[in-house]
């Protein structure tokens, strides 16, 4: 029987966990959106659900994770994960409450955990607030994301204010130095959401052993990869990686217009060849797809792979959003890659490097990929996969993670 059913509130974001649970040892399936049909899981550790639903209205956000809860029931997966970003990215509205409380009806639980802490990637939670490399949430530069502003750091404040129910918060003094006590103040609370201190890794697996019976577990990679661990201490299993052949053509697509892919980019250009498309072209010339094509295939046979990026910096962005309009320009970008990924895989491209999120599920639905399997890491959160039953395989990164040279690094696990 599969251990876990994950229900993840972006694509990119679903890869994440999916990473951290196969570097521990877990053997992982991820599904886009959820399945038509049913998934005979074997040898499976963990089902993710990958949904886009962290910005969508929340009726329909808790629709779609009910529908994926469903699902992962029918195929066994008692215990369940809602996934969502490790820096809690919602508003006052939603989704991340909403959808906490749906699924623990579903699931009929009265209690729940609430632990975004990654402290691999300097995701850490002390006294209940969330720190992004040991700044709060509130300074760390969210504050000014344009559709999930994170004004407040308490998780307690961000929870309560979009849920129904009260928070408990169990301390890091509790965790490090009195974790037998952590049942009974559970069993005492009269709260419905639990958030535990975490600083490191030891304090995720504690986090973890002290919730192995809940129903429902909310939060971000870090507990994923915590739950598996434990797990695999328990009973180590082997774990077949994927192979990425050499063969065929691969390509790089970057659609990520954050500081960190904005640096990969700048990297990989002074080394490899590289496209930047044009924004009006993309809005008024229907031909300019097919110029991009013929460039991308004219570079196929070089010995790093072709790079074609929308990157660019803040200030050309915020006037190509003045003229358009910024859902505009993204829906054109979005529309762009898809067509652009699947007339590349009809051409002979099998290997698709991904930067952004959005760009992730444009180029995943351009390729009809529905389901993959989890492969080696090339950083934290970010795996190549391979999809069910094909020999096409997608790294999929979201915008700020990676280093500068992750585009270089991920064609390290080509095997001849």
């Amino acid at each position: 029987m599969t251990k876990l059913g994950v229900i993840a509130d972006d694509f990119t974001g679903a890869t994440d966990i999916a990473s951290f649970m196969v570097n521990a040892g877990w053997r992982v399936v991820l599904f886009n959106g959820v399945p038509a049909q049913t998934f005979e899981a074997v040898n499976i550790d963990a089902i993710v659900i990958a949904l886009k639903s962290r910005s969508i209205p929340v009726k329909d956000a808790v629709s779609q994770s009910l529908a994926a809860a469903n699902w992962l029931k029918a195929q066994g997966c008692e215990r369940q994960f809602f996934k969502y970003c490790s820096t809690f990215d919602s508003t006052a509205q939603g989704n991340i409450g909403p959808v906490t409380d749906a699924l623990m009806e579903n699931l009929e639980t009265r209690m729940t955990l609430v632990c975004p802490a990654v402290p691999d990637n300097g995701r850490t939670i002390v006294h209940g607030h969330l720190f992004v490399k040991g700044e709060l949430l509130n300074e760390s530069g969210m504050q000014h994301h344009p559709v999930t502003p994170m004004t407040q750091s308490s998780l307690k404040k961000l929870m309560e204010a979009q849920s129904v129910g009260l928070c408990g918060n169990i301390s890091l003094d509790a965790i490090k130095n009195h974790p037998q006590q952590i049942a009974a103040r559970m069993a005492e609370s009269n709260a419905k959401y639990m958030i535990f201190d975490v600083l490191d890794n030891s304090d995720l697996l504690t986090v973890a052993r002290e919730t192995s019976a809940f129903p429902l577990v909310t939060g971000a990679a870090g507990l994923g990869y915590a739950i598996a661990t434990l797990d695999v201490q328990q009973q180590p299993l082997p774990r077949s990686p994927i192979k990425i052949e050499a063969k065929g053509f691969s390509v790089i697509l970057s659609g990520s217009c954050s500081s960190m892919t904005n640096q990969q980019v700048d990297f990989y250009q002074q080394r490899a060849s590289a496209l930047a498309l044009n924004v009006e072209k993309i809005i008024h010339d229907e031909g300019y797809i097919q110029s991009v094509i013929s460039w991308v295939c004219a570079h196929a046979s070089e010995a790093l792979a072709p790079l074609v990026y929308a990157t660019q910096p803040p200030q050309l962005i915020e006037i190509i959003h003045k003229n358009y309009g910024p859902e505009f320009v993204s829906e054109k970008i979005e529309c762009f890659f898809s067509a652009l990924a699947q007339q590349l895989n009809e051409a002979g491209f099998n290997k698709f490097i991904v930067a952004g999120g959005e760009t992730s599920g444009a180029v995943v639905q351009g390729l009809n990929i529905n389901g993959m399997v989890i492969g080696d890491t090339v950083a934290p959160g970010v795996p190549w996969t391979q999809a069910l039953g094909e020999k096409k395989w997608v790294i999929l990164k979201s915008g700020n993670f990676g280093t500068s040279d992750f585009f270089l690094k991920a064609q390290e696990h080509f095997d001849e």
